[in-house]
């Protein structure tokens, strides 16, 4: 079986550096980004082997990964790993279900 490639959409990528650079600015180092960048990857390492991994929750169609303050929502398909959204959990979740269009 080919390893599945996992996909990261552009508002990801975005949302991930948005909350990089507020933790960058506020404690004048990149040491905690770097902590939060190392425990995204800890968690989608083992996602390619075993995709069916994290919880469905309240977004049916979405899976989600928690990382402590942070979630991953993605979407699995046989061969592929949708990023969908990088989500700080202390955040109004409403505002998660308009940006996944529900």
């Amino acid at each position: 079986m080919d390893e599945i490639k996992i996909i990261w959409s552009n508002i990801v990528i975005t949302q991930r550096n948005k909350v990089f650079e507020y933790w960058n600015n506020r404690n004048k180092s990149n040491l905690y980004s770097k902590k939060i960048n190392k425990s995204i990857y800890d968690k989608l390492d083992p996602l390619k082997s075993n995709p069916y991994a994290g919880k469905f929750g309240s977004l049916k169609t979405f899976r989600i990964l928690h990382l402590g303050n942070y979630s991953l929502v993605q979407r699995y398909s046989p061969t592929i790993i949708y990023i969908i959204s990088f989500w700080d959990n202390r955040q109004n979740p409403d505002t998660l279900k308009k940006i996944l269009g529900l």
